[in-house]
């Protein structure tokens, strides 16, 4: 991977719907080799995927965040259990320090936020949790800008 392939991805990361051509553009290449380092970037795993960005509070849903500490000497692999046992986590982060892990998860109303809450309690590997409910958020990677909204897909 060289500063080429880190500069796709950032464009990428940023709309992952940008045109192969204007990717070239600004990154001083023609789209033929542009194309062929996308599909090496899929081919060997560093781009996992693409996904639509859903502005949560639009939608009527809440974006939430609970930190986990888990019991005893459990292993935080154990979080993985979590994920897939309540269908709302969205992403899951073990980290270094305290808590042990942060989970992200949404929600249609505060309702369903205390239903989810408990749900993770009640895994029987949780020893406490602390949950913040998000505000307002800002995305550095999924911030697109007026020039490239609406473009066609960057493999068209």
């Amino acid at each position: 991977m060289d500063a080429i392939d880190r500069q796709i991805l950032d464009l990428l990361r940023r709309n992952a719907r940008m045109p192969v051509s204007e990717i070239g553009r600004r990154v001083g290449l023609s789209s033929a080799p542009v194309a062929r380092r996308i599909e090496k970037l899929e081919s060997t795993g560093v781009i996992r995927g693409y996904v639509a960005v859903i502005d949560d509070a639009a939608v009527g849903e809440i974006d939430a965040f609970t930190e986990i500490r888990l019991a005893g000497d459990t292993a935080t692999e154990k979080i993985e259990e979590i994920a897939r046992r309540v269908p709302e986590v969205q992403q899951y982060y073990t980290i270094a320090g305290d808590p042990d892990a942060l989970v992200r998860f949404r929600v249609r109303n505060v309702e369903h936020l205390q239903q989810v809450v408990n749900a993770i309690r009640r895994t029987g590997i949780v020893a406490g949790t602390k949950t913040l409910m998000v505000m307002s958020a800002w995305d550095r990677t999924h911030s697109v800008d007026d020039e490239t909204a609406g473009s066609s897909p960057a493999h068209d």
